[in-house]
């Protein structure tokens, strides 16, 4: 199971990448391209902050190598959790995995590009929420993977059907 976990994480992380790759190309900070018009279109977003723009406008280097150690704290943290298998439970394991793979995805942009790129972009009228990536998706569902399995009492799957 943990080279299932690892091999869902290295997808994420390739999905993201390359994602974020082809924004980084093709975009410029004023492009838009709407996709659900009134709903959602692509950006380009450099976020210097966190996941969906938080702390976006701390611009000093004590902020970006601060969130840097704490991305990279979390990662190193989930991956252990990962290869030492301590989820009794497929989704558990599942929800560690794609939260490893998103977390690898914005630490390897913050270091790279000194920010994180994001380009999705969902709206009503005008209001916005924070656009946001693949990375960022991933770790959320992942986050609510965790979720479900704790409140269902994180037992293995097979037992969880009968």
């Amino acid at each position: 199971m943990r080279t299932q976990g690892f091999l869902i994480a290295g997808l994420v992380l390739l999905l993201d990448q390359a994602t974020k790759a082809i924004i980084a190309e093709r975009f410029t900070t004023s492009t838009a391209i709407s996709v659900i018009p009134g709903f959602f279109r692509l950006v380009l977003v450099e976020n210097t902050g966190m996941a969906f723009g938080i702390l976006d406008d701390a611009n000093s280097p004590l902020a970006f190598w601060a969130l840097t150690l704490v991305s990279t704290a979390v990662l190193i943290f989930v991956a252990y959790l990962l290869w030492t298998n301590q989820s009794p439970s497929a989704l558990g394991h599942y929800g560690l995995a794609v939260i490893l793979g998103g977390a690898a995805g914005n630490v390897i942009d913050r270091l790279a590009r000194g920010m994180v790129i994001d380009f999705l972009d969902f709206y009503v009228g005008t209001h916005h929420w924070p656009a946001f990536n693949v990375a960022d998706a991933a770790i959320v569902v992942g986050a609510a993977l965790l979720i479900i399995d704790h409140v269902r009492g994180g037992r293995p799957q097979s037992i969880a059907r009968a």
